[in-house]
Protein backbone atom coordinates (compact mmCIF):
# COMPACT_ATOMS: atom_id res chain seq x y z
CA UNK A 1 0.00 0.00 0.00
CA UNK A 2 0.63 3.49 -0.67
CA UNK A 3 1.20 4.26 2.91
CA UNK A 4 0.48 2.62 6.51
CA UNK A 5 -2.75 4.71 6.56
CA UNK A 6 -3.99 3.08 3.59
CA UNK A 7 -3.46 -0.30 4.52
CA UNK A 8 -4.95 0.11 7.92
CA UNK A 9 -8.09 1.51 6.28
CA UNK A 10 -8.49 -1.50 3.91
CA UNK A 11 -7.77 -4.33 6.89
CA UNK A 12 -10.45 -2.10 8.77
CA UNK A 13 -13.00 -2.26 6.22
CA UNK A 14 -12.64 -5.88 5.16
CA UNK A 15 -12.72 -6.68 8.76
CA UNK A 16 -15.71 -5.10 9.34
CA UNK A 17 -17.61 -6.33 5.79
CA UNK A 18 -17.13 -9.82 6.88
CA UNK A 19 -18.49 -9.65 9.85
CA UNK A 20 -21.52 -7.48 9.24
CA UNK A 21 -22.14 -9.56 5.94
CA UNK A 22 -22.52 -12.75 7.91
CA UNK A 23 -24.94 -11.03 10.04
CA UNK A 24 -26.98 -9.67 7.31
CA UNK A 25 -27.57 -12.58 5.66
CA UNK A 26 -28.82 -14.63 8.71
CA UNK A 27 -31.52 -11.53 9.39
CA UNK A 28 -32.39 -11.79 5.78
CA UNK A 29 -32.76 -15.84 6.01
CA UNK A 30 -35.15 -15.11 9.52
CA UNK A 31 -37.26 -12.17 8.29
CA UNK A 32 -37.38 -12.70 4.33
CA UNK A 33 -36.34 -8.84 4.29
CA UNK A 34 -35.43 -8.19 0.37
CA UNK A 35 -33.76 -4.87 1.66
CA UNK A 36 -31.75 -7.07 4.12
CA UNK A 37 -30.45 -9.18 1.17
CA UNK A 38 -29.62 -6.84 -0.79
CA UNK A 39 -27.24 -5.23 2.56
CA UNK A 40 -25.60 -8.60 2.72
CA UNK A 41 -24.65 -8.63 -1.08
CA UNK A 42 -23.45 -5.67 -0.80
CA UNK A 43 -21.18 -6.26 2.02
CA UNK A 44 -19.53 -9.49 0.54
CA UNK A 45 -19.34 -7.30 -2.18
CA UNK A 46 -17.25 -5.11 -0.66
CA UNK A 47 -15.53 -7.99 1.15
CA UNK A 48 -14.21 -8.88 -1.95
CA UNK A 49 -13.12 -5.46 -2.90
CA UNK A 50 -10.78 -4.98 -0.35
CA UNK A 51 -9.14 -8.70 -0.87
CA UNK A 52 -8.65 -6.92 -4.73
CA UNK A 53 -6.86 -4.11 -3.27
CA UNK A 54 -4.70 -6.17 -1.03
CA UNK A 55 -4.11 -8.46 -4.10
CA UNK A 56 -3.38 -5.47 -6.33
CA UNK A 57 -1.31 -4.12 -3.87
CA UNK A 58 1.11 -7.19 -3.19
CA UNK A 59 1.12 -7.80 -7.16
CA UNK A 60 2.35 -4.12 -7.62
CA UNK A 61 5.64 -4.87 -5.57
CA UNK A 62 6.96 -7.68 -7.78
CA UNK A 63 10.34 -6.84 -8.88
CA UNK A 64 10.48 -5.12 -12.74
CA UNK A 65 11.22 -7.82 -15.25
CA UNK A 66 12.09 -7.70 -18.87
CA UNK A 67 9.18 -7.99 -20.60
CA UNK A 68 7.70 -5.38 -18.00
CA UNK A 69 10.66 -3.08 -17.33
CA UNK A 70 8.57 -0.12 -15.85
CA UNK A 71 7.61 -2.51 -13.19
CA UNK A 72 4.03 -3.25 -11.83
CA UNK A 73 2.70 -0.24 -10.04
CA UNK A 74 0.23 -0.04 -12.10
CA UNK A 75 -1.62 -3.34 -10.91
CA UNK A 76 -3.10 -1.38 -8.70
CA UNK A 77 -5.11 1.00 -10.36
CA UNK A 78 -6.31 -2.45 -12.37
CA UNK A 79 -7.51 -4.26 -9.12
CA UNK A 80 -9.28 -0.99 -8.01
CA UNK A 81 -10.89 -0.56 -11.36
CA UNK A 82 -11.96 -4.35 -11.10
CA UNK A 83 -13.65 -3.36 -7.59
CA UNK A 84 -16.52 -0.92 -9.72
CA UNK A 85 -16.68 -3.72 -11.74
CA UNK A 86 -17.55 -6.05 -8.85
CA UNK A 87 -20.31 -3.24 -7.03
CA UNK A 88 -22.06 -2.43 -10.43
CA UNK A 89 -22.30 -6.26 -11.44
CA UNK A 90 -22.80 -8.44 -8.14
CA UNK A 91 -23.87 -5.31 -6.28
CA UNK A 92 -25.87 -2.88 -7.67
CA UNK A 93 -27.27 -5.38 -10.58
CA UNK A 94 -28.48 -7.83 -7.96
CA UNK A 95 -29.76 -5.77 -5.71
CA UNK A 96 -32.14 -4.27 -8.40
CA UNK A 97 -32.95 -7.81 -9.90
CA UNK A 98 -33.84 -8.40 -6.15
CA UNK A 99 -36.16 -5.34 -5.69
CA UNK A 100 -37.95 -6.02 -9.06
CA UNK A 101 -38.90 -9.40 -7.68
CA UNK A 102 -39.64 -8.44 -4.67
CA UNK A 103 -42.36 -6.19 -6.52
CA UNK A 104 -43.86 -8.72 -8.46
CA UNK A 105 -44.31 -11.00 -5.37
CA UNK A 106 -44.48 -9.23 -1.93
CA UNK A 107 -44.76 -10.73 1.23
CA UNK A 108 -45.25 -9.50 4.63
CA UNK A 109 -41.84 -9.80 6.62
CA UNK A 110 -40.96 -11.66 9.94
CA UNK A 111 -39.13 -11.15 12.99
CA UNK A 112 -38.74 -7.83 11.76
CA UNK A 113 -37.20 -6.52 14.90
CA UNK A 114 -33.87 -8.82 13.62
CA UNK A 115 -32.85 -6.79 10.51
CA UNK A 116 -33.37 -3.91 12.16
CA UNK A 117 -31.26 -4.70 15.02
CA UNK A 118 -28.75 -6.13 12.81
CA UNK A 119 -28.78 -2.50 10.32
CA UNK A 120 -28.64 -0.55 13.60
CA UNK A 121 -25.45 -2.07 14.88
CA UNK A 122 -24.16 -2.16 10.99
CA UNK A 123 -24.25 1.24 10.85
CA UNK A 124 -22.21 1.72 14.21
CA UNK A 125 -19.52 -0.75 12.51
CA UNK A 126 -19.58 1.14 9.22
CA UNK A 127 -19.10 4.05 10.92
CA UNK A 128 -16.18 3.36 12.71
CA UNK A 129 -14.68 1.93 9.17
CA UNK A 130 -14.99 5.20 7.68
CA UNK A 131 -13.76 7.62 10.57
CA UNK A 132 -10.87 4.85 10.11
CA UNK A 133 -10.42 5.85 6.53
CA UNK A 134 -11.64 9.60 6.79
CA UNK A 135 -8.45 9.77 9.39
CA UNK A 136 -5.97 7.92 7.27
CA UNK A 137 -7.28 10.44 4.46
CA UNK A 138 -6.50 13.57 6.34
CA UNK A 139 -3.03 12.41 7.11
CA UNK A 140 -2.90 12.33 2.90
CA UNK A 141 -4.89 14.69 1.71
CA UNK A 142 -3.68 17.74 4.08
CA UNK A 143 -5.70 20.94 3.08
CA UNK A 144 -7.07 19.50 0.26
CA UNK A 145 -10.72 18.97 0.30
CA UNK A 146 -11.97 15.53 0.45
CA UNK A 147 -13.70 15.31 -2.94
CA UNK A 148 -10.22 17.24 -4.96
CA UNK A 149 -8.66 14.63 -3.29
CA UNK A 150 -11.27 11.49 -4.28
CA UNK A 151 -10.92 12.58 -7.98
CA UNK A 152 -6.81 13.25 -7.86
CA UNK A 153 -5.78 10.69 -5.68
CA UNK A 154 -2.41 8.65 -7.41
CA UNK A 155 -2.87 5.77 -4.21
CA UNK A 156 -6.14 3.99 -5.57
CA UNK A 157 -6.85 2.41 -2.19
CA UNK A 158 -8.08 4.93 0.31
CA UNK A 159 -10.58 6.70 -2.25
CA UNK A 160 -12.33 3.27 -2.91
CA UNK A 161 -12.56 2.30 0.65
CA UNK A 162 -14.06 5.91 1.53
CA UNK A 163 -16.44 5.87 -1.48
CA UNK A 164 -17.58 2.27 -0.49
CA UNK A 165 -17.88 3.06 3.02
CA UNK A 166 -20.34 6.24 2.49
CA UNK A 167 -22.45 3.97 -0.33
CA UNK A 168 -22.52 1.68 2.75
CA UNK A 169 -23.60 3.79 5.61
CA UNK A 170 -26.32 5.24 2.72
CA UNK A 171 -27.42 2.26 1.53
CA UNK A 172 -27.88 0.83 5.47
CA UNK A 173 -29.85 3.91 6.20
CA UNK A 174 -32.19 3.48 2.36
CA UNK A 175 -32.34 -0.40 4.04
CA UNK A 176 -33.29 0.85 7.94
CA UNK A 177 -35.92 2.90 6.02
CA UNK A 178 -37.61 0.30 3.98
CA UNK A 179 -37.77 -2.09 6.86
CA UNK A 180 -39.09 0.33 9.07
CA UNK A 181 -41.80 1.71 6.77
CA UNK A 182 -43.11 -1.70 5.95
CA UNK A 183 -43.08 -2.35 9.42
CA UNK A 184 -45.26 0.70 10.25
CA UNK A 185 -47.51 0.23 7.03
CA UNK A 186 -47.65 -3.50 6.79
CA UNK A 187 -46.82 -2.81 3.23
CA UNK A 188 -44.10 -4.73 1.96
CA UNK A 189 -43.60 -2.85 -1.21
CA UNK A 190 -41.61 -0.21 0.52
CA UNK A 191 -38.89 -3.03 1.49
CA UNK A 192 -38.62 -3.56 -1.85
CA UNK A 193 -38.51 -0.06 -2.87
CA UNK A 194 -35.40 -0.04 -0.35
CA UNK A 195 -33.82 -2.28 -2.14
CA UNK A 196 -33.86 -1.14 -5.64
CA UNK A 197 -32.68 2.11 -4.04
CA UNK A 198 -29.91 0.13 -3.02
CA UNK A 199 -28.96 -0.57 -6.33
CA UNK A 200 -29.44 2.30 -7.94
CA UNK A 201 -27.13 3.76 -5.14
CA UNK A 202 -23.92 1.05 -5.79
CA UNK A 203 -24.54 1.30 -9.53
CA UNK A 204 -23.26 5.13 -9.13
CA UNK A 205 -20.61 4.46 -6.91
CA UNK A 206 -18.99 2.09 -9.47
CA UNK A 207 -19.77 4.41 -12.28
CA UNK A 208 -17.78 6.84 -10.21
CA UNK A 209 -14.72 4.75 -9.77
CA UNK A 210 -14.58 3.30 -13.21
CA UNK A 211 -14.46 6.74 -14.37
CA UNK A 212 -11.37 7.65 -11.41
CA UNK A 213 -9.86 4.42 -11.78
CA UNK A 214 -9.82 4.40 -15.95
CA UNK A 215 -8.00 8.15 -15.76
CA UNK A 216 -5.60 6.49 -13.50
CA UNK A 217 -5.56 2.62 -16.26
CA UNK A 218 -5.03 5.19 -19.31
CA UNK A 219 -2.21 7.32 -17.70
CA UNK A 220 -1.92 10.99 -15.08
CA UNK A 221 0.84 12.92 -15.47
CA UNK A 222 1.89 14.80 -11.98
CA UNK A 223 -0.22 17.31 -10.15
CA UNK A 224 -0.30 20.81 -11.08
CA UNK A 225 1.39 21.76 -8.05
CA UNK A 226 4.42 18.55 -8.60
CA UNK A 227 4.55 19.97 -12.26
CA UNK A 228 5.49 23.15 -11.06
CA UNK A 229 8.11 22.20 -8.79
CA UNK A 230 9.48 19.99 -11.51
CA UNK A 231 9.84 22.58 -13.97
CA UNK A 232 11.35 25.52 -11.11
CA UNK A 233 13.92 22.43 -10.07
CA UNK A 234 15.27 22.11 -13.82
CA UNK A 235 15.23 25.88 -14.89
CA UNK A 236 17.28 26.54 -11.36
CA UNK A 237 20.19 24.04 -12.00
CA UNK A 238 23.39 25.90 -13.01
CA UNK A 239 24.64 25.41 -16.79
CA UNK A 240 21.26 25.01 -18.06
CA UNK A 241 20.01 27.51 -20.48
CA UNK A 242 16.43 26.84 -20.30
CA UNK A 243 13.46 24.05 -20.34
CA UNK A 244 12.46 23.42 -23.89
CA UNK A 245 9.81 20.53 -22.84
CA UNK A 246 8.35 18.53 -20.68
CA UNK A 247 6.78 15.20 -19.89
CA UNK A 248 5.21 13.45 -16.88
CA UNK A 249 3.32 10.20 -16.17
CA UNK A 250 2.56 8.39 -13.22
CA UNK A 251 4.09 4.29 -13.54
CA UNK A 252 2.35 3.43 -9.94
CA UNK A 253 1.16 5.23 -7.18
CA UNK A 254 4.61 6.66 -6.20
CA UNK A 255 6.52 6.24 -9.01
CA UNK A 256 6.50 9.29 -11.09
CA UNK A 257 8.82 9.19 -14.47
CA UNK A 258 9.62 12.41 -15.49
CA UNK A 259 11.12 13.15 -19.27
CA UNK A 260 12.18 16.65 -20.49
CA UNK A 261 14.45 18.32 -22.96
CA UNK A 262 16.49 21.13 -22.27
CA UNK A 263 18.96 23.64 -23.96
CA UNK A 264 22.47 24.03 -22.89
CA UNK A 265 25.42 27.01 -24.22
CA UNK A 266 26.20 25.21 -27.97
CA UNK A 267 29.52 25.64 -26.54
CA UNK A 268 29.56 23.27 -23.66
CA UNK A 269 30.95 20.19 -23.31
CA UNK A 270 29.83 16.53 -23.02
CA UNK A 271 31.25 16.86 -19.86
CA UNK A 272 29.58 19.68 -18.56
CA UNK A 273 26.66 18.44 -19.93
CA UNK A 274 27.01 15.32 -18.16
CA UNK A 275 27.37 17.93 -14.59
CA UNK A 276 24.08 19.90 -15.44
CA UNK A 277 22.32 16.44 -15.87
CA UNK A 278 23.17 14.73 -12.78
CA UNK A 279 22.47 18.38 -10.65
CA UNK A 280 18.95 18.43 -12.62
CA UNK A 281 18.13 15.10 -11.52
CA UNK A 282 18.89 15.94 -7.35
CA UNK A 283 17.09 18.30 -7.50
CA UNK A 284 14.16 17.00 -9.58
CA UNK A 285 14.28 14.19 -6.82
CA UNK A 286 14.80 16.32 -3.93
CA UNK A 287 11.52 18.35 -5.00
CA UNK A 288 9.10 15.41 -5.45
CA UNK A 289 10.24 12.38 -4.22
CA UNK A 290 7.94 10.24 -6.26
CA UNK A 291 9.92 11.12 -9.32
CA UNK A 292 11.76 7.98 -9.46
CA UNK A 293 12.47 7.74 -13.10
CA UNK A 294 14.27 10.85 -15.09
CA UNK A 295 14.99 11.24 -18.40
CA UNK A 296 16.76 14.39 -18.98
CA UNK A 297 18.19 15.01 -22.75
CA UNK A 298 19.95 18.06 -23.86
CA UNK A 299 19.87 19.97 -26.71
CA UNK A 300 21.01 22.88 -28.65
CA UNK A 301 18.57 25.81 -28.71
CA UNK A 302 17.80 27.20 -31.94
CA UNK A 303 14.91 29.49 -33.18
CA UNK A 304 13.81 27.01 -35.43
CA UNK A 305 13.21 24.85 -32.37
CA UNK A 306 10.25 23.99 -30.74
Amino acid sequence: MSTEGSAKAVVAALTANIGIAATKFVAAAFSGSASMLAEGIHSLADSGNQILLIVGGKRSRREATKAHPFGFGRSRYIYAFMVSIVLFSIGGMFSINEGLSKLHETHELENAWLPLTVLGVSICLESFSLYTALKAAKEERGSTSLVQYIRHAKSPELPVVLLEDMAALLGLALAFLGVGLTVLTHNPIWDAIGTLAIGVLLILVAVVLGIETSSLLVGEGATDGDHEKIVAAIEGTPGLDSLIHIKTLYLGPEELMVAAKFAVAPKATAAEVAKVIDAAEVRVRSAVPAARVIYLEPDILRDSKN
